[in-house]
């Protein structure tokens, strides 16, 4: 089974928070980030989770 992690990390030129999904778990390197836009990790992580769930709730 595949993990993922999912980070929330300051940009340090903008000073706002980011997502960084790594896949697997274990890497190094993101496979995928948004754009800085969050004005806290909190935030962050809260809009992941909307998105996660407005995802898996969607009719198919």
């Amino acid at each position: 089974m595949a993990t993922l992690r999912i980070e929330a990390t300051r940009d340090q030129a903008t000073g706002l928070f980011y997502l960084a999904v790594f896949m697997p778990s274990e890497a190094t390197e993101p496979f995928v980030t948004t754009a800085p836009r969050y004005m806290s990790a909190a935030a962050a992580e809260q809009d992941m989770i909307a998105t996660i769930t407005a995802t898996a709730n969607r009719p198919r």
